[in-house]
């Protein structure tokens, strides 16, 4: 991905709510086993899309992360 679009895509995921994160998460992941498979298959897919998909996982986990402690943040234990 290139900077602008890593921009425009951290800007959306901050505008999902958890539940289309929840769903975004279980997209990436399915996209993940796919090129697993693939690769587990002979079928050569490009090792950059390997990393590019774990991170875009880690996006959305971070913004989930961050959506629940900004939830949390007003309230005292």
């Amino acid at each position: 991905m290139k900077i602008g679009e890593l921009r425009q895509y951290r800007d959306k995921l901050r505008t999902l709510s958890a539940a289309e994160l929840g769903d975004e998460l279980v997209k990436l992941r399915k996209e993940q086993f796919s090129l697993r498979m693939q690769r587990a298959t002979g079928q050569q897919p490009k090792p950059a899309q390997f990393g590019v998909a774990r991170r875009n996982v880690a996006r959305v986990k971070t913004a989930l992360r961050q959506q629940r402690a900004s939830r949390a943040g007003g309230k005292s234990k």
